[in-house]
């Protein structure tokens, strides 16, 4: 019976892998070439879907009831963007900000919030990204969420912390030169967590096993972006080195995007970029998707474990509803607030 239940799971993640074409779009050109959100809409939604199957029985059934709000909202984060001031700072932390002298900058930030605002003071830290920070108070909020059996917060802060979560294990968000250009790189975010994912997604090795509970999850979302950063370097100097060997005539293409027409890196360049990164984007990938699982299975447990088979065949409120479509009217036009998304 196990086996059975087993491969008729694989069957059910195969399937809808194969049948989730997660549209990217593009509802503006920005700076050209750069794509407007972190990981692209693409890899977000893709990475919400996928970790509700790292999850046990117990979680399994209600998420995967609503695995389609959980598919959509994951770009909610990067929507937010422009609704709501100072939501920027919670996708990242430019951590190289804070290299004394050559030091590592892990041994200069101290990991816990209130040492490291009487350390920085908390203007600076805001200035600088929360990421890490930020996913800690996510992951209360999901707890709560767990303890009052909010079908409307359980979904909304999951949908939400996958996303920050996913942002962690970016490399380009963890540092100043996030998009390049300190480097004449500028384009590389787009290129690395978007262009990469677009053309490759269907290749990559979703099979991952289950999420576990993680006993410090402060320490885990850390090490999380100490591994992205120290990822950096092979990202910015592979790129560099393939621009000074690729004909310049053929690093750029133009795409039809919905009604608009981008100027993006060529497919050949991209995949030679890819190639050289020798699997570290599906690396990352895949430990965000079961970062995201095992931050959802860590909640629930905090919570006491509530039964969520009796939150099922319960629907997002209209008031949840009226909610999202208020943010993404807001997203709609345009009007960003802080840093630019292409971060």
């Amino acid at each position: 019976m196990a086996n059975w239940f087993k491969f008729r799971l694989t069957l059910v993640l195969i399937t809808l892998v194969a049948l989730s074409t997660l549209s990217f779009r593009k509802e503006k050109e920005v700076n050209a070439f750069v794509s407007n959100s972190s990981w692209g809409f693409f890899g977000h939604k893709r990475i919400n879907r996928i970790a509700t199957f790292t999850l046990p029985p117990e979680m399994f059934g209600f998420y995967k009831e609503h695995i389609e709000y959980l598919t959509e909202h994951a770009v909610d984060p990067d929507k937010r963007r422009y609704a709501v001031k100072g939501e920027a700072e919670c996708h990242f932390i430019d951590i190289d900000h804070y290299v004394i002298n050559g030091q590592n900058p892990f041994d200069v930030v101290p990991r816990n919030w209130y040492k490291a605002v009487e350390k920085f003071t908390e203007d600076t830290l805001h200035a600088y990204g929360i990421v890490p920070w930020h996913i800690q108070v996510m992951k209360s909020k999901l707890q709560k969420a767990f303890e009052n059996k909010n079908v409307d917060l359980i979904l909304k802060y999951s949908a939400d912390i996958g996303h920050y979560i996913a942002d962690a294990h970016v490399p380009l968000h963890t540092t100043e030169n996030y998009n390049g250009q300190m480097t004449g790189q500028r384009g590389i975010h787009g290129l690395w967590e978007s262009r990469l994912v677009e053309i490759n997604a269907e290749d990559y090795d979703y099979f991952i096993g289950k999420g576990t509970y993680i006993k410090n999850p402060l320490n885990f979302t850390w090490e999380a972006v100490q591994q992205s950063h120290y990822a950096l370097d092979s990202v910015l100097r592979f790129e560099k080195e393939l621009t000074a060997q690729f004909p310049s005539d053929k690093k750029y293409s133009y795409e039809q995007r919905g009604n608009v027409t981008v100027q993006t890196y060529s497919y050949e360049f991209s995949q030679a970029y890819h190639k050289m990164l020798d699997g570290m984007v599906e690396r990352r990938l895949r430990a965000a998707i079961l970062a995201v699982g095992s931050f959802w299975y860590t909640a629930w447990v905090d919570a006491g474990q509530p039964d969520l088979s009796k939150l099922q065949n319960v629907p997002p409120s209209p008031e949840l509803l009226k909610e999202l479509e208020e943010l993404d009217a807001l997203y709609k036009k345009g009007e960003q607030k802080g840093r630019d998304c292409d971060h």
